[in-house]
């Protein structure tokens, strides 16, 4: 089932059910006002939301056609946005920038930093960068949407708890980390608003590509037009259920709160970058300096899953940089 929101004038717009090939739409209305209230009463909604997919697909009932430029985030705002660093490779690449040692418990110990979740930015929503200076990155990520999920929950339990998945990019003001981060208490000017794929998908609707807590496809993430990046999504170290355990071990979430697995990285440079910082780093080891330099006002960014037939299975993000 694939499921997004559509702009109506309010926050957090008006849910839908998409057909499988996306062109498609018809309202769920008469299920769920938004995908909030979705998950909210999940048990009710989503086996008549199941319905409704299978009576669009069927043209058992009123359809519109699809227009992508006419959707908000899934999720237009959320409870919570939390997001992992499931890839060492990553991890350890980023923390060489910075001249720092990656943690002692890098393998057993998932990193997680909290997100502002009041606002996210539309799949084909511009960037606003209001100085260049502060060096605007993309970071291509997949993300689960949560139902609500107790304190102590155990990754073996933590799978009943992921409800959709989708993709996002996690903007970084990779300037501004250092010093925020110097000061002990995490990341927060860093960090603005994160903008996620058109669709969100049940795990049921990935097959055999959803296995052990992980999506194994290939993030594509395309720079002014240029693939950079085709990322095997299925190399977390930790997987969701995994982090799952982590977040919960002090406190419980609520239905809506949207878990990220962090940028996609591999160890195999052949893969590409799923973030510039990596591609500087790496220019860093082997030049001695960074040459790539961060995004500007003009340059787009693209991120999507094609499946084995070269559809985009989320959609595609598609944002340009502009100064704000």
């Amino acid at each position: 089932m694939k499921l997004a929101t559509l702009k109506d004038g309010t926050r957090d717009g008006r849910l839908i059910v998409v057909n499988r090939d996306s062109s498609a739409y018809a309202l769920a209305t008469p299920v769920a006002l938004t995908l909030q209230a979705a998950l909210d009463d999940w048990a009710r909604a989503e086996p008549q939301l199941r319905t409704l997919a299978d009576q669009l697909e069927a043209g058992a009932v009123q359809s519109r056609p699809l227009d992508v430029n006419a959707l908000l985030a899934p999720l237009p705002r959320a409870y919570e946005w939390v997001d992992g660093s499931a890839f060492l490779n990553h991890v350890i690449l980023v923390r060489k920038a910075r001249n720092a040692e990656p943690p002692a418990t890098l393998k057993t110990d998932p990193l997680v930093y909290q997100g502002g979740s009041g606002e996210f930015l539309a799949p084909t929503a511009d960037i606003p960068l209001g100085d260049e200076a502060w060096g605007l990155d993309f970071e291509s990520e997949v993300c689960v949407i949560l139902g609500d999920t107790p304190q102590g929950t155990k990754a073996a339990e933590a799978g009943k708890h992921i409800r959709l998945l989708m993709l996002c990019n996690d903007v970084s003001l990779r300037n501004l980390i250092p010093d925020e981060l110097a000061k002990g208490f995490g990341f927060f000017q860093s960090k603005p608003a994160t903008a996620f794929s058109p669709f969100a998908l049940t795990p049921d609707e990935l097959g055999p590509a959803w296995r052990e807590g992980r999506l194994h496809m290939r993030v594509r993430s395309t720079l002014n037009g240029q693939l950079v990046g085709d990322t095997e999504a299925g190399e977390m170290h930790f997987s969701f259920p995994e982090l799952i355990q982590h977040i919960s071990k002090t406190r419980g979430f609520t239905a809506g709160t949207i878990l990220g697995s962090g940028t996609v990285s591999n160890e195999d440079r052949a893969r590409g970058i799923s973030c510039l910082a990596e591609r500087r780093m790496i220019e860093t080891i082997e030049e001695g300096k960074p040459k790539t330099p961060f995004m500007k006002p003009g340059d787009t960014i693209q991120i999507e899953v094609l499946d084995a037939a070269g559809k985009s299975l989320f959609g595609r993000i598609s944002q340009k940089v502009v100064k704000r």
